[in-house]
C-alpha cells in the first residue's frame, strides 16, 4: 500500500512535537531529519551505500528502552557516515543523541528517544517500496519539513530554506528545462539547504551535475542529506565563505569555476560581506568594470556580481534580492548602471512582500543571461507583487501565481498593470538614469473608484462606470441596452430601467446570460470527457506528477481566451483539488493499480488509560474508509434509498425531540405541569414521568379528576414522544448497521471498470464541476454587485435627501412645539 502524503506529512510532525518542547525548531530539526535521513537508506538499500555491522536505522530499534539508546544511536549513524564518506555531516553536534542539555537525562530522554524510533519505524514511514517512478514522495516530505521548520525557527533563524514555490519560478527562468547534458552544470553560492538546487535540477531533463557552497556547516549537512534523499548523491556540496573564500575555482588558472546554470537567494543585504576579503584587491576580481565597489555595510550587489562572474559565457542565472538593488543610489547605481550596459539583466520579476522566512520585505527575481548579452536591448518586466494567498503569518505564491508568472515570463506577454518589455533607452533616459524600481515602468495600481458629484447632485449612474463593464458588454451584447438607458440631455450618464431588487435577475434570467453559461459548461464537458479517458486508461506505475501537468495544463488550454473567464483561477481549482484528494489517489494507483478501490478498512483511535495507550476501533460507518472510495460516495452511488431511509428517520426523531423541547419549555418552571417530574436540576426523566402517571391516574371505575387530567394528559403525551423517540431511534441503529454492512459488502464486489467510473466520474470529476460551477457563478455576481453597489450609490440625489431632511427637520420641530419645548 502507498504511503499517502498527508499521512506521511503527519507522521513526521509527531516526530517533531516529541521534541518541541526541549529545544526550538532551529534545533529539533537537525534530530527529526538525520533520523529520517537514517530511515530512508536502511530502508532502500542502494547499492551504492556500504552498511557495515550495526549502521543502520533497524539497530537502533533494539535499544528502544535502554539505558545507552543515545549512545547507540550516535555511533550507528557514526558508523554509517564513515563507510559512506557522510563523516562530519550526519554524525555533528547539532544532532548528538547523548545531548542531555536539549534531550533531557536518565529516563525523560531514553522515553523520548524511543518514542522518536517508534514514530519513525510507523508503517507510513515505510521507504522500501514506495516511491512512485519520477516523483519524489520522501523528498517533498523533506520540503515540508524544512518550510514548517523555517516558520517556526524565527526570524534570524529561517534563511536557510528558499520556499518551494519561489525556486520552481527561479528553475523555469533560467532555461534549465533546455539543458542537453548531464554534463553542464548548476551553481548556488550561498545553497541553504539546498532547495532552490534541487528544483532547478528536477527539471533537467537529461540530469544535471550540481555544485552548492554554504558558509554554515550544519546547513551544509542539511543540503548534503537533501541531496541524496532526492538522488543526487554525488551533488558537490562544500563548507565556506563564498565571498572571502569561494571552494569551486579552475584549477589550471585559479579564477573562480564558471558555470551553464545558477540560481541563489543570498542574505539580504548582508552585513558582513567583507569579512576576510579585500574587495579591491579581490584575486578573482569580480568587481573589476563596474566603476564602484558594494557598499561596505550591504552585500547584495556583492553576490550579484560573484553570480555573474561565476557564469560562463552563455551562463544564465536568477538571483533573489531585497527590491532595494533596483532603486537605492551611491555606489549601488554605478554597478547597475554598468550591469544594465553590459546587457547582462534579461528580466526582473517583482514579488509580493513577507514571502520569504527570516525577512517580511519584499523581494525580486533578477535573471542574468550572458548570452549575446552585448547586444541586448530591452529588460522585461513583471510585477507579481499583487498574486499571493495569506498562509499563517506569511504570504504564499499559489499555483496560479506560479503558472502566470512563467507563462508570461517564457512567451514575453504584454499585460496591463503586469508585464512589460521595457527598451533599455528608456531606462537609461535621464528621468529614469537606470533606476529599475518596477512602478517607474509598470502601474499596477487598481483604478480609483470615483465618486461623481454631479450623479450624487442630480443622479443617473455615470457612462464611466457602465463603460468600465465593457468586458461584460462584449459578450452580454444587448443586456446594456437592457439594463441601462441614457438620460436625455446629459450623455455622460444613464438610468437604472429596473428596480434595483430585480438587477439580480435580470442578469441571471437574461438570454445572453444563459447562451454564454452553455457555451462556458461546454468548455467544461469537453476537458471532462478527454480527462476521464486519459484518466481511466492509468495504471500501476502511473507517474502522479506528470499526470497533474497533462491534466492541468490541458485545462488551461480549454479556458485559454474564453471572455469573463480567468484561466489560471481555474487552474488552481484543480491544484487546491489536487492537493487535497486526487494526489494521494494517485499515489495509490500508481502503488496497486485501481484494485486499491477495492480496500476498506476500519479506523483505529488512541486513547490513554492512566499510563497505559488503548487502541479501539472506531464503529459504525463513521469508522470506515475507503483507500480510493469514500463510504460517503459509495454510498451516494449504490445505496441511496437506503441513505433516505436514514435520512427520513433521523429528520423524524428531530420533529419527536424538538416536540419533546418545546412541551418541556412550555410547562417548566414552579406552576408548570411538569412540575412534579422535573428534578433539583430542571431535567424531566421518564421514571420521574412514570411515576407521577401511577400517582394521578384513575382508580379502577373511576373517572380521571378534573384537577389532575390536564396534567395526566399531558405527561401521557410526553410518555408518548419519548417511547416513539425511543422505537425510531432503534429503527434508525438497525437501518445503518444494515447500510454498513451493504457498504462493506459492496468494496470487493466493484470491478475495475465500476471503480474507474466511481473514483473518476463521481468523485474526481463531480467535485472539480462543483468548483468550476462556482467560479462562473462569481463572475456574474460581480457584475450584479457592481450594478448594484452603482445603482445604491446615486440612487436618491443629493437634493432629493436635503429635502427628505428638511421635511423631517419640519415634522420634529412642530412635535417639540406641541411639546413647548423652546431652543
Amino acid at each position: 500500500m502507498a504511503i499517502k502524503k498527508s499521512e506521511l506529512y503527519s507522521s513526521l510532525w509527531a516526530g517533531c512535537d516529541e521534541l518541541r518542547g526541549s529545544m526550538d525548531a532551529s534545533q529539533y530539526k537537525n534530530y527529526v531529519l538525520v533520523l529520517l535521513f537514517m530511515k530512508y537508506v536502511s530502508d532502500r538499500k542502494d547499492p551504492l551505500m556500504e552498511f557495515p555491522p550495526e549502521s543502520s536505522f533497524y539497530d537502533m530499534l533494539k535499544y528502544r528502552g535502554k539505558d545507552e539508546i543515545g549512545d547507540k544511536i550516535n555511533k550507528i549513524i557514526g558508523a554509517f557516515a564513515k563507510a559512506n564518506g557522510l563523516t562530519g555531516i550526519i554524525d555533528t553536534n547539532d544532532n548528538d543523541f547523548e545531548n542531555d542539555e536539549k534531550l533531557g537525562k536518565g529516563k525523560d530522554k531514553i522515553d523520548l528517544l524511543t518514542n522518536l524510533l517508534n514514530i519513525f519505524n510507523k508503517p507510513e514511514l515505510d521507504f522500501s517500496k514506495n516511491r512512485a517512478e519520477g516523483d519524489d514522495l520522501l523528498g517533498d516530505a523533506y520540503e515540508f519539513l524544512m518550510r514548517h521548520f523555517a516558520t517556526e525557527s524565527g526570524k534570524s533563524k529561517g534563511q536557510f530554506y528558499t520556499p518551494a514555490e519561489v525556486s520552481r519560478i527561479m528553475a523555469q527562468l533560467i532555461g534549465i528545462d533546455k539543458s542537453t547534458s548531464q554534463d553542464q552544470s548548476l551553481y548556488d553560492p550561498t545553497c541553504g539547504s539546498g532547495s532552490l538546487l534541487l528544483k532547478a535540477a528536477d527539471i533537467a531533463p537529461h540530469g544535471i551535475t550540481i555544485y552548492g557552497q554554504e558558509n554554515d556547516n550544519a546547513t551544509r549537512a542539511l543540503a548534503v542529506m537533501n541531496m541524496w534523499l532526492h538522488n543526487f548523491a554525488d551533488a558537490e556540496i562544500l563548507q565556506g565563505n563564498t565571498m572571502s573564500k569561494p571552494l569551486f575555482t579552475n584549477n589550471e588558472t585559479g579564477e573562480l569555476k564558471q558555470f551553464d546554470f545558477a540560481v541563489a537567494n543570498p542574505p539580504f543585504s548582508y552585513k558582513s560581506w567583507m569579512n576576510g576579503l579585500d574587495p579591491v584587491n579581490d584575486i578573482y576580481k569580480r568587481f573589476e568594470g563596474y566603476d564602484n565597489l558594494p557598499p561596505k555595510k550591504n552585500g547584495d550587489f556583492a553576490f550579484l556580481l560573484h553570480l555573474v562572474k561565476s557564469l560562463k559565457s552563455k551562463g544564465k542565472a536568477c538571483i533573489v534580492l531585497p527590491l532595494g538593488v533596483l532603486f537605492r543610489g551611491n555606489s549601488e547605481a554605478d554597478i547597475r548602471r554598468k550591469i544594465i550596459q553590459k546587457g547582462y539583466i534579461k528580466a526582473i520579476i517583482g514579488l509580493p512582500a513577507n514571502l520569504f522566512y527570516g525577512t517580511g520585505i519584499a523581494a525580486s527575481l533578477i535573471v542574468i543571461d550572458k548570452e549575446d548579452a552585448a547586444d541586448r536591448k530591452e529588460i522585461f518586466m513583471i510585477d507579481a507583487s499583487k498574486g499571493f494567498i495569506k498562509d499563517g503569518n506569511k504570504n504564499r505564491l499559489r499555483e496560479q501565481d506560479i503558472h502566470k508568472i512563467v507563462d508570461t515570463y517564457s512567451n514575453r506577454l504584454t499585460i496591463e498593470k503586469f508585464s512589460r518589455t521595457i527598451p533599455i533607452s528608456e531606462i537609461a533616459d535621464p528621468k529614469n538614469d537606470y533606476n529599475l524600481n518596477i512602478p517607474r515602468y509598470i502601474d499596477s495600481q487598481e483604478a480609483e473608484d470615483i465618486q461623481d458629484i454631479e450623479a450624487h447632485l442630480l443622479g443617473g449612474i455615470p457612462k464611466r462606470d457602465i463603460e468600465d463593464l465593457q468586458n461584460y458588454w462584449t459578450v452580454y451584447k444587448t443586456m446594456k441596452a437592457d439594463l441601462f438607458s441614457p438620460i436625455a440631455n446629459r450623455p455622460n450618464y444613464y438610468q437604472l430601467n429596473i428596480v434595483n431588487e430585480e438587477i439580480k435577475n435580470t442578469i441571471f434570467n437574461h438570454p445572453e446570460f444563459a447562451v454564454f453559461s452553455k457555451t462556458m459548461e461546454e468548455v467544461f464537458t469537453e476537458w471532462e470527457a478527454e480527462t476521464i479517458v486519459h484518466t481511466k486508461a492509468l495504471d500501476k506505475g502511473l507517474r502522479p506528477k506528470s499526470e497533474i501537468h497533462i491534466i492541468s495544463e490541458n485545462l488551461l488550454s480549454h479556458y485559454h481566451g474564453k471572455p469573463l473567464t480567468d484561466k489560471y483561477a481555474m487552474y488552481q481549482h484543480l491544484m487546491d483539488y489536487w492537493a487535497e484528494t486526487m494526489q494521494d489517489d494517485f499515489y495509490e494507483l500508481a502503488a496497486d493499480g485501481w484494485s486499491a478501490g477495492n480496500d476498506l478498512k476500519r479506523l483505529e483511535k488512541k486513547t490513554k488509560k492512566g499510563e497505559k495507550e488503548i487502541i479501539k476501533q472506531v464503529p459504525g460507518l463513521e469508522g470506515l474508509e475507503g483507500r480510493l472510495i469514500p463510504p460517503a460516495l459509495m454510498i451516494q452511488v449504490y445505496f441511496a434509498k437506503e441513505q433516505q431511509a436514514i435520512d427520513e428517520l433521523e429528520s423524524q426523531i428531530e420533529t419527536v425531540k424538538s416536540k419533546l423541547e418545546e412541551l418541556i419549555e412550555e410547562n417548566s418552571g414552579e406552576d408548570g405541569l411538569l412540575a412534579e417530574v422535573t428534578d433539583g436540576k430542571g431535567k424531566v426523566t421518564k421514571t420521574a414521568v412514570l411515576k407521577r402517571l401511577k400517582e394521578i391516574a384513575p382508580k379502577k371505575g373511576k373517572k380521571q379528576d378534573e384537577d389532575s387530567k390536564e396534567e395526566f394528559d399531558l405527561l401521557e403525551l410526553y410518555k408518548w414522544l419519548t417511547e416513539e423517540a425511543a422505537e425510531i431511534s432503534i429503527k434508525l441503529i438497525i437501518a445503518k448497521a444494515d447500510l454498513e454492512k451493504k457498504v462493506i459488502a459492496q468494496y470487493p464486489k466493484l470491478t475495475i471498470d465500476e471503480i474507474k467510473t466511481v473514483v473518476v466520474e463521481k468523485k474526481w470529476m463531480a467535485a472539480m464541476e462543483q468548483r468550476i460551477h462556482t467560479e462562473m457563478d462569481n463572475i456574474s455576481h460581480r457584475l450584479t454587485q457592481r450594478i448594484k453597489e452603482l445603482a445604491d450609490r446615486y440612487e436618491t440625489p443629493m437634493p432629493l435627501l436635503t429635502q427628505e431632511v428638511e421635511a423631517l427637520t419640519t415634522k420634529v420641530e412642530n412635535h417639540l412645539k406641541q411639546m413647548k419645548f423652546v431652543w
